[in-house]
């Protein structure tokens, strides 16, 4: 799958693309049919609700399917995203 990866006011690190792509990779088992992913990393002035944000949009046949999640890191962010993403992909087969 072909992940795009874009950070808004800042440069991610290696680290972190390289976590993100590993965790992406994971829903190939989930949406067989997905011709790629977005993902857009942002900080916002927040910090009780924490201030980093990812959005992830998966593209599969038939529309696109989106997930923000706010959290105090990046990783959780995508971790709590990636649960909800999961979900989502469930509810597409099923229509």
């Amino acid at each position: 799958m072909n992940v795009q990866i874009q950070s808004v006011k800042f440069d991610a690190g290696q680290k972190l693309i390289e976590f993100i792509e590993k965790k992406l990779a994971k829903l190939d088992r989930f949406a067989e049919n997905a011709t790629g992913a977005d993902v857009v990393l942002k900080l916002e002035k927040d910090d009780e609700r924490g201030n980093k944000i990812a959005v992830m949009t998966l593209h599969v046949p038939g529309g696109d399917l989106r997930v923000e999640e706010q959290a105090h890191t990046f990783e959780e962010a995508i971790d709590n995203g990636l649960d909800v993403m999961k979900r989502r992909i469930e509810k597409h087969k099923e229509k």
